[in-house]
């Protein structure tokens, strides 16, 4: 029975996916391989819900991947009682397409926001990167982000900012120049979703480094950083790539082992 009072965590499955060097987001079933040489990427935008604000963290691919958009997401909201209308801010980890690419959609022709009323939380020198370049991976993908720049209520993040009192958002770079770690702290319930410096429940206690990301040394650093404090804290990690088990909370610790990791509920009630 879902909670309506209280502060709850759910990942909104958009599906998963084989990604090869086209970037094309093909999609699979969560249990089948990737194509030869592809990546296998789930994407999860998560809804943080509480008496006062719907966020989303990150909003997925929106029209860019295969069988993907709009329609994707409102049925994932509807399963909690909500609308795009519902949903107050959109706070997004990085700038990669694959999480903000579910901002607009051209449903009807031509681009409009998906979610009208919501405030969109971006690193302020991540965005200006991103309009600084002459394309966005392709000339679709420009016109997607031009328009999000002229029309979203867009709110830009410093390195490190406190959109409210319980939303903290802080830059880690790694995978990508102004990736940022977005930090839900009401008191009561703790959530961290890091983008994809830890993506998924295995990456916990993987030490990697990944030729996908601007700079692999700092994010192994800050991934054994994060998971440290999510233990000594108490955060709750919402991995947004993750096949099945997307929200985990971190229950022990060995020397040789690291942590343990138990999957839990969409529902996190207080």
């Amino acid at each position: 029975m879902k909670n309506k009072i209280n502060t709850y965590a759910a990942a909104l499955y958009e599906g998963t996916f084989s990604v090869g060097l086209d970037k094309k987001f093909n999609r699979i079933s969560r249990d089948d391989k990737p194509a030869k040489g592809a990546l296998k990427i789930s994407l999860n935008p998560f809804l943080i819900s509480t008496p006062d604000r719907k966020f989303l963290f990150d909003c997925g691919i929106g029209v860019f991947g295969e069988d993907t958009g709009p329609h994707v997401i409102r049925e994932n909201l509807e399963a909690h009682d909500l609308t795009e209308f519902d949903i107050t801010d959109v706070v997004c980890s990085h700038l990669h397409y694959d999480h903000i690419g579910g901002l607009a959609h051209k449903e009807n022709g031509y681009w409009e926001l998906t979610f009208p009323e919501a405030k969109i939380w971006v690193s302020k020198k991540g965005w200006e990167k991103v309009m600084n370049k002459e394309v966005y991976y392709d000339e679709e993908k420009t016109e997607f982000v031009s328009f999000i720049d002229a029309k979203a209520d867009l709110h830009f993040l410093d390195a490190e900012d406190e959109a409210y009192p319980e939303l903290k958002v802080e830059k880690i770079g790694g995978h990508t120049e102004f990736h940022q770690v977005l930090l839900f702290n009401d008191g009561e319930n703790k959530f961290m979703q890091a983008g994809d410096v830890i993506a998924t429940r295995s990456q916990v206690n993987r030490k990697f480094a990944a030729k996908y990301d601007f700079d692999p040394k700092t994010s192994q650093q800050q991934r054994e950083r994060l998971a440290k404090l999510a233990f000594d804290e108490g955060y709750i990690i919402l991995g947004y790539h993750d096949d099945s088990t997307p929200i985990i909370k971190l229950t022990g610790y060995d020397d040789k082992t690291g942590y343990t990791t138990e999957a839990i509920d969409s529902y996190v009630p207080a």
